[in-house]
């Protein structure tokens, strides 16, 4: 069973994701919280495999959240994925730097939150198509300032890594790269791993992140 929290201000929300999650059979609700906080302090006691993370909650935010509970300098982190209204860049860039292994509008629909949510425990990250789309436009548009803020990789990637690292930025998950690329799961995984090393990402999410803002994806 995949142990999820909820966390959102509005309780018909939070009924309906329970409700959706639960038919699955596969997914046990461990609890919902309607603040920032609660959310914090519930995903700490009960160490579910994924957090529903909403943005705007009272208390803190959910985007101040996901960084207590997944972001830079979290020793044991909890996977969050973001489920929001709310499309703005700002946001998108905000909760994957902050550590979430995912982003999606509320209107994504049933089969994509289930899919998330799948994908975080695997060690996938899955973003909204559209959201995808966006992050894409953002970056190049501001390619220079956020290039600048990127920190070179400690080692050159080599080019496969660059591939696979590519790949991964397109939303692609190792199973697709694998066969993109005629590579084996077990080299991707390998490949991904060493290119992660190098370029100090813990997770898919940030490892798409380094792509876009480094510029990697730009001829794309």
């Amino acid at each position: 069973m995949i142990r999820v929290l909820i966390a959102d201000d509005q309780e018909m929300v939070r009924a309906g994701f329970r409700m959706i999650l639960e038919s699955q059979g596969t997914i046990e609700v461990v609890g919902d919280v309607a603040n920032g906080v609660d959310a914090v302090r519930v995903a700490r006691e009960k160490r579910p495999d994924v957090c529903l993370m909403d943005i705007r909650m009272p208390g803190i935010d959910g985007l101040e959240a996901t960084k207590r509970l997944a972001g830079p300098g979290v020793t044991d982190p909890v996977k969050v994925v973001v489920v929001t209204t709310f499309d703005l860049d700002e946001y998108v860039d905000a909760a994957l730097a902050n550590g979430a292994s995912g982003f999606l509008l509320k209107d994504a629909g049933p089969a994509l939150l289930i899919e998330a949510i799948q994908a975080a425990v695997r060690g996938d990250a899955l973003v909204s198509p559209q959201i995808t789309v966006r992050l894409l436009k953002h970056f190049s548009q501001s390619r220079e300032r956020v290039r600048s803020a990127v920190a070179p990789p400690k080692e050159e990637l080599t080019e496969r890594e660059l591939q696979v690292v590519r790949a991964t930025a397109k939303g692609l998950t190792n199973t697709e790269i694998g066969r993109e690329l005629f590579m084996s799961l077990s080299t991707v995984k390998t490949h991904l791993a060493a290119a992660q090393a190098k370029i100090g990402a813990r997770n898919r999410v940030e490892t798409a992140a380094w792509a876009w803002r480094s510029g990697l994806m730009e001829d794309l």
